[in-house]
C-alpha cells in the first residue's frame, strides 16, 4: 500500500509540474542552465516538450504503483523504465535541439 501512494504521489507531482511547464510555459520550473541558450521564439516548443516529458515519467510512475499493488508483483516497474527512458529521450532531445548542448 505505501508503494501505491508513494508512487502515485510522486507521478502526481511529476504531471502537474509537466502541466506548468507544458500548458502554462513555466520555463522556471526547470533550472536555469538547461534553457539558458534557448532563444525566446523556441522557448514555446522547448517547454512543450519538456513538460511532455515530465507528464509521461510521472504517469509511468502512477501506473508502476497500480499494477504493482493490482498484481503484488513488480511488473509494474517495466512501465516505470520505459515511460522513465521515453521522457528521459524526449528531454535530451530538446536540450541539444534548442540548448545547444545537455548543460
Amino acid at each position: 500500500m505505501f508503494e501505491l501512494v508513494f508512487l502515485v504521489l510522486i507521478g502526481l507531482i511529476f504531471s502537474f509540474l509537466g502541466w506548468r511547464i507544458w500548458k502554462k510555459e513555466q520555463i522556471t520550473l526547470i533550472h536555469d542552465y538547461h534553457y539558458t541558450k534557448v532563444i525566446e521564439k523556441d522557448k514555446k516548443p522547448y517547454t512543450e516538450k519538456m513538460g511532455k516529458a515530465c507528464i509521461v515519467m510521472g504517469i509511468g510512475m502512477i501506473l508502476t504503483g497500480a499494477i504493482d499493488f493490482i498484481t503484488t508483483t513488480f511488473y509494474g516497474w517495466i512501465f516505470f523504465g520505459v515511460c522513465f527512458i521515453i521522457g528521459l529521450i524526449i528531454m535530451i532531445f530538446a536540450q541539444l535541439k534548442y540548448n545547444g548542448g545537455l548543460f
